[in-house]
């Protein structure tokens, strides 16, 4: 299974958005996480589409959640950003060469179709398994309790203005 590396960084995202209690603007998120600010906005319109967070507008505008962390889940964010389409398409190759079996003998998909929607299946049940508000359980367990708690204070609106003043 391979995903875009867009699917990290709106799970990224995500999770830091559990921790703002004021909207957060794509250009903080990029900055946050020191990738292109360009791309980001590409992965927030795509949870936007899939309505996981929504873009609030003004001054004070940037971005928020939708709903509960609890309510969000990987699968959530893999389908936004990456779509909901299953990993493995069947071509029916059994179908095709000299020795193809023909249409009406094919009654159900073949083993091998079989095995990878079985794998599909049991991947989208364990990204489904796990919310955004696991994942930010685990960011504190693994990195202590303080850690997204100084991401909520770096997107204080208060943070940028006295970091002028310490350096001004």
């Amino acid at each position: 299974m391979k995903l875009s590396g867009g699917v990290e960084w709106a799970l990224h995202c995500c999770v830091v958005l559990t921790t703002a209690t004021e909207p957060v603007p794509a250009a903080r998120l990029a900055e946050l996480h020191d990738v292109s600010g360009s791309y980001l906005a590409k992965q927030l319109q795509a949870l936007s589409r899939a309505g996981l967070v929504t873009s609030v507008q003004g001054k004070a505008g940037g971005y928020v959640l939708t709903r509960a962390p609890e309510l969000i889940t990987i699968l959530d964010v893999v389908a936004a950003v990456d779509g909901a389409q299953p990993a493995f398409v069947c071509t029916e190759i059994r179908q095709r060469g000299p020795l193809a079996t023909p249409p009406e003998a094919c009654t159900r998909p073949c083993p091998i179709s079989r095995a990878m929607a079985g794998a599909d299946a049991a991947w989208r049940a364990a990204l489904q398994a796990i919310s955004i508000a696991d994942l930010a359980g685990s960011v504190d367990e693994d990195y202590g309790p303080t850690a997204l708690a100084s991401i909520r204070t770096w997107f204080s609106p208060n943070d940028g203005d006295t970091a002028i003043v310490e350096q001004g």
